[in-house]
């Protein structure tokens, strides 16, 4: 029993070593003043965002870069009241979504594929907040870069509350473990609040098709694609200036369910690197629960227990912390939030594999 929990907690703390020396390897593109000319179409599905739509306008609106060379096309997935948008000072169109599959989100962004007229689209949801420059940023990339999608980073506004900075910890791994696994050219994960791609490899790609009956993993399954067939055209923009602000959850239910859909898309993953990796910190977490336990009763050598617990939470203390950096948090609640997270996890992966979930009031 000791010799496997040793295994597998190594191997653990092996495996985000190698992300954080990922994490570092991309580094962060210095500033570029050059003349805006990429064309953009940013797609925002939403269903029921009267409350969140009206500021993520506002940051569109408050944007650094010509309102000509982009639009917004805003697809409303069924909500139950019809927007009324304010007139903006760049082109915006609001339709309906086309429902074919049994992902609402991925049928939004190919209803609205039929409208765009650029070249290069951008996916993001409605309750978040874009930076100033962030197109300009992107714009600066594309011209400096081959390149056919851009993955981005997503951030927290986070409270006081133990819950918000359990989600940021949270957010800050994954994010960690994105830039990391581009780093080591072995990206798999991303997140559709902020992902670029061109219009032609999303038609190259055949779309969402293959895993359409899927809710949700817009996002995944389409950079696993696209790194699957063109593997040097899909890149990780590390930017102070593109890096999107999103809302946290404010109940420990609905962040359950949160975590149960992004689990549960991990079973098709087409990246093999991305299947270990999510076996890998599963099987940590639920070591690390081992570990505890024998340290609460006495079984096993408590030396070597303890430095396991105290590896295992330095080396993602090392990860979370250089993200954290990067996106401008603090590190706070640290400790707690890493006795908690091994139990959390566990048990979102195992409902994951048969359980349902509730995602904008539909029952997946």
């Amino acid at each position: 029993m000791m010799f496997f929990l040793t295994v597998i907690v190594s191997l653990y703390i092996l495996t985000i070593a190698i992300l954080i020396y990922g994490f570092d390897k991309i580094k962060e593109p210095g500033t570029k003043n050059l003349t805006p000319k990429t064309n953009f179409t940013i797609i925002v599905p939403f269903r029921n965002e009267a409350e969140n739509l009206p500021i993520l306008l506002t940051s569109l609106e408050k944007m650094n870069y010509p309102s000509g060379l982009f639009e917004v096309i805003l697809v409303d997935d069924a909500s139950d009241f019809r927007m009324q948008i304010l007139e903006c000072r760049f082109q915006i169109t609001m339709i309906d979504n086309i429902r074919i599959s049994k992902s609402p989100k991925k049928d939004a962004i190919t209803t609205a594929m039929q409208k765009v007229k650029s070249e290069w689209v951008i996916t993001t949801d409605a309750d978040c907040v874009v930076p100033q420059n962030w197109l300009l940023s992107l714009d600066n990339y594309i011209q400096t870069h081959y390149v056919s999608m851009i993955a981005g980073a997503v951030n927290y506004a986070v409270d006081n509350s133990f819950l918000h900075h359990f989600q940021q910890l949270d957010i800050a791994s994954l994010q960690g473990a994105t830039i990391g696994s581009f780093g080591i050219s072995k990206g798999f994960m991303c997140n559709g609040a902020n992902l670029a791609y061109t219009k032609s490899l999303f038609q190259k790609l055949n779309r969402f098709e293959s895993n359409n009956t899927i809710a949700s993993g817009d996002d995944v399954f389409l950079l696993q694609k696209a790194i699957g067939q063109f593997p040097e055209q899909v890149h990780y923009l590390k930017s102070d200036d593109c890096i999107v602000i999103t809302k946290p959850l404010n109940d420990w239910k609905s962040l359950f369910y949160q975590r149960v859909r992004w689990a549960s898309k991990t079973t098709a993953y087409q990246s093999t690197f991305g299947k270990m990796l999510g076996l890998i910190v599963f099987g940590g977490n639920l070591g690390l629960l081992f570990v505890v336990w024998s340290l609460l009763f006495g079984v096993g050598n408590f030396y070597i227990l303890y430095f396991l617990v105290l590896s295992k939470i330095s080396i993602d203390f090392v990860l979370i912390n250089k993200t954290n950096r990067f996106l401008k948090n603090k590190t706070t609640s640290y400790l707690a939030a890493a006795l908690l997270y091994p139990f959390f996890n566990v048990v979102v992966a195992c409902y994951a594999l048969f359980g349902k979930y509730e995602w904008k009031g539909r029952r997946f």
